[in-house]
């Protein structure tokens, strides 16, 4: 479904991505870990054209999309959910969950708001209440679900467990895995949180310094001790 062969992003002369290599199956969730500043982000950033890859290509189903402008790459089924939430904090929960249908099929806007409700509910009871006076977790709901509303074949997730408590992280991975199962919605997944990130993952990728240094199943890459002495550390029960 996303082919991504060598490619090359720059912030102003400073190369972040160099030469990154991947590719995402129909139907897989794979996971993108690193520390920060490996280039996660940059790499999503660069998929949705913003900013373009000056070397290499990106394809979403075996089309070139490298160079496309962002309104175009979403409406070919690409979502993003970025770091940080990004939600629109005055606007209700209703008009954010609208923001994100805006591409969409509007005869379908019931279906898809009736859709997110079921995997958050908690969205359902704050429907009239502003994005900016919800809690972390429940910003985080908001952030994937308006995503969902665009209704995506591929969902790009940048560290949706970031800052939340462990309860809430716990809820999220399950929700992106019954996203993937009963949805059909393919996952790109960034994630510092490797052991829920590749305890979930059909496949995943190590992200060092912007470039790709391990792949391997999820399993593989949980058991490798590289990704354990730097990423896992005792950490995964949080």
């Amino acid at each position: 479904m996303l082919s991504i062969r060598d490619i090359h992003t720059y912030y102003g002369p400073i190369e972040a991505l160099r030469g990154v290599s991947l590719e995402v199956n129909a139907g897989e969730i794979v996971t993108l870990v690193g520390s920060n500043g490996a280039g996660k982000s940059t790499l999503l950033m660069s998929i949705c054209g913003n900013p373009q890859p000056r070397q290499g290509s990106v394809h979403f189903d075996g089309r070139d999309i490298t160079g496309r402008p962002t309104f175009e790459i979403i409406r070919m089924g690409i979502a993003h959910a970025p770091e940080g939430r990004r939600i629109f904090p005055r606007m209700t929960v209703l008009e954010n969950l609208q923001m994100g249908a805006g591409l969409a099929d509007p005869s379908k806007f019931d279906e898809d708001l009736g859709r997110v409700f079921a995997l958050f509910p908690i969205l359902k009871d704050r429907v009239g209440q502003r994005g900016g006076t919800l809690s972390g977790g429940e910003q985080q709901m908001l952030a994937i679900a308006r995503s969902l509303m665009a209704r995506p074949r591929l969902l790009l997730l940048d560290e949706p467990s970031l800052g939340l408590a462990p309860m809430i992280v716990r809820q999220i991975f399950k929700v992106i895995g019954d996203i993937n199962r009963e949805q059909g919605v393919t996952v790109l997944l960034v994630e510092q949180n490797a052991f829920h990130a590749l305890r979930l993952a059909h496949r995943g990728y190590v992200m060092v310094n912007g470039r790709i240094t391990l792949s391997g199943t999820g399993r593989e890459l949980l058991a490798n001790p590289e990704v354990r002495a730097a990423y896992l550390e005792g950490g995964h029960a949080a």
